[in-house]
């Protein structure tokens, strides 16, 4: 082996579900990210030739598994509660390759909320289940070079959102994701439109002015600037002034990102003891194991190549 070999880090990939996109894309990007990392699939050799066979692909030689127990059938584009269970235990093992140091990240390809309920899995997601399992308030962060997006509330009803902006959670926010991305100029979205009007359309703009003063207190400058009005925060002159943003809710921040950034966009959990990247789509069911079509890649390559470089800051 040679020692270029030797240096490239060993990346779990969590399959997602196999009713989806996800196993295919692993398969037709093997090659191209075997150049970047040694990857690691947590599958059963039963489920990939499955699967392989079903995509008519045939599996690459190097391509290395870790057994993930379990046997269905594979139904494309179907919600199933036992493809949501693998899914979930695919990622389970992939977690527990990384905690026990034998992986230097983990990278995610798309499950199903709607399967994970069926089976009985209590999460929403990826981040809630890393949360958990250490005990950290890990952040989701969603974005590309250009453009990176952090959410203060996630997978939650939007009647829920107002309620959840507390001024002490949102400083702590702060502080963990200014740590986390090292960066020296935050933008932070207020919730209201026109960021209230100075309370004409609501008051949560105190709390968040109050975090965003705390923590800039705490850090001893004026890292983060808000709140910025939502419906220009991301517009191609403040795109110009910052790099990263803070969302109060999901669809703030994650519909501007990717009418911009879609095809490229990947998701990042920070402020936790490993490396987890993802792609940022989902299982596309719609186009699932269909032949005569194009499917998308660069979500995943860019996922891959983010692990790599987190990894290698943290070494």
């Amino acid at each position: 082996m040679s020692k270029k070999e030797q240096k490239k880090p060993v990346i779990a990939i969590s399959v997602g579900d196999l009713n989806g996109i996800g196993i295919e894309i692993a398969l037709k990007s093997h090659e191209k990210i075997s150049k970047l990392c040694k990857p690691i699939y947590c599958i059963n050799k039963t489920m990939l030739n499955k699967a392989a066979k079903s995509l008519e692909i045939k599996v690459p030689k190097d391509f290395k598994i870790h057994n993930v127990k379990g046997d269905f059938e594979i139904k494309p584009g179907n919600v199933s509660k036992k493809a949501g269970k693998y899914s979930y235990n695919s990622f389970i093992e992939a977690i527990n390759l990384a905690n026990k140091g034998k992986v230097s990240a983990i990278c995610t390809l798309p499950i199903n909320k709607e399967s994970w309920n069926k089976a009985d899995i209590k999460y929403k997601g990826h981040t809630e289940v890393l949360r958990d399992f250490f005990g950290k308030n890990a952040i989701m962060m969603l974005g590309c070079k250009k453009m990176f997006v952090s959410l203060f509330t996630e997978h939650i009803p939007l009647k829920k959102v107002a309620k959840s902006i507390e001024e002490k959670k949102l400083t702590e926010f702060l502080l963990d994701f200014q740590k986390s991305v090292n960066s020296k100029k935050i933008g932070v979205l207020a919730l209201n439109p026109h960021a209230s009007d100075n309370g004409v359309l609501g008051d949560e703009e105190i709390h968040i002015i109050k975090a965003i003063k705390k923590a800039n207190k705490t850090l001893g400058t004026e890292i983060f600037k808000g709140p910025m009005v939502p419906d220009t925060a991301f517009s191609p002159m403040s795109r110009k002034n910052f790099k990263y943003f803070v969302a109060m809710y999901h669809d703030q921040g994650l519909a501007p990102l990717k009418a911009l950034y879609f095809d490229q966009s990947i998701n990042v959990s920070l402020n936790l003891p490993i490396v987890r990247t993802s792609v940022d789509h989902g299982t596309a069911f719609d186009i699932a194991y269909k032949k005569n079509r194009e499917l998308n890649c660069k979500s995943y390559i860019n996922a891959i190549k983010e692990a790599v470089s987190l990894q290698e800051n943290r070494a």
